[in-house]
């Protein structure tokens, strides 16, 4: 009897032994799962990383300009090119300057050059790749940083006299003049635009001779009263611009329409208020 009881205890300790790797084990994987738990994320990828070369400019400070490199994680920033300078402006270099209001395409503030065309910031997409480059609108003269000075491009606009002129009073005093909708469907592709001067800054003509010829928006918006039924000094109209530089330095290139952020066609304006000197106002 004595030595079954020897015997089984012989065993027990054999069996014990033999389960001691198995909770041995069990403790380190537990173990190595807490370890888990504690590392610290990864660090960002490279791809989430993008760097931006900014056109900077400070009229106070006698540097020339300048173009320099901010880097931002595009994981942490909106999808617009608008979204990365205000996050620049905010996170990093609170003395950058540019303009911007909407952020919905209406205004035409945030107007400035993106990787090379001209576009507004709140409707260009961040592009892809490490690097882009923004800079202000060409060939305009800069105020700070990417806010150019829009002068001589409002009083052009404003030399067309943009509003309704009449030589007759309303038929109906006192209530609008009334206008069928196929006359108001002929301001269609002009009335959008917004004057944000992408179109104008984007031509050659313009680049060369900007205080003598119009330009693409202007002579869009001239073309836009001049084709309005209601307005009665279309002959005024196209006698004012009818001058060699105003008008007729456009070169039908069409810059204007692939700069034109709203899809307009400024050229084929320009090209109908040729057509119109050539039929003498008709």
């Amino acid at each position: 009897m004595a030595t079954g009881l020897i015997r089984r205890a012989i065993s027990s300790s054999r069996m014990a032994a033999a389960s001691q790797p198995a909770r041995l084990i069990t403790a380190r994987l537990h173990a190595s799962e807490v370890e888990a738990q504690k590392v610290e994320p990864k660090a960002t990828s490279s791809s989430d990383m993008k760097k931006f070369q900014i056109y900077r400019w400070n009229p106070d400070n006698a540097s020339k300009p300048q173009l320099l490199e901010y880097e931002i994680n595009l994981k942490e920033c909106g999808p617009m090119i608008l979204d990365a300078l205000i996050k620049i402006k905010n996170e990093i270099d609170p003395s950058l300057t540019f303009r911007r209001s909407c952020r919905e395409g209406i205004c035409g503030s945030c107007a400035m050059n993106i990787d090379g065309c001209n576009g507004l910031a709140c409707l260009t997409k961040i592009p892809s790749g490490a690097e882009s480059t923004i800079t202000p609108l060409p060939h305009m003269f800069v105020i700070k940083d990417l806010v150019v000075d829009m002068t001589n491009f409002y009083n052009q606009y404003k030399s067309i006299e943009p509003w309704l002129k009449r030589k007759n009073p309303s038929p109906t005093p006192g209530k609008e003049i009334p206008q069928s909708k196929k006359d108001r469907a002929k301001l269609d592709g002009m009335y959008e635009c917004i004057l944000c001067a992408c179109c104008s800054t984007s031509c050659p003509s313009y680049w060369w001779n900007p205080e003598s010829y119009l330009g693409p928006a202007a002579l869009l918006h001239a073309n836009r009263w001049i084709s309005d039924s209601r307005d009665e000094y279309t002959k005024e109209r196209l006698d004012a611009i009818n001058d060699e530089f105003k008008l007729y330095r456009c070169h039908t290139i069409l810059n204007c329409a692939r700069a034109c952020p709203k899809g307009l066609n400024p050229g084929k304006q320009i090209t109908h208020i040729k057509q119109l000197q050539l039929m003498g106002g008709a």
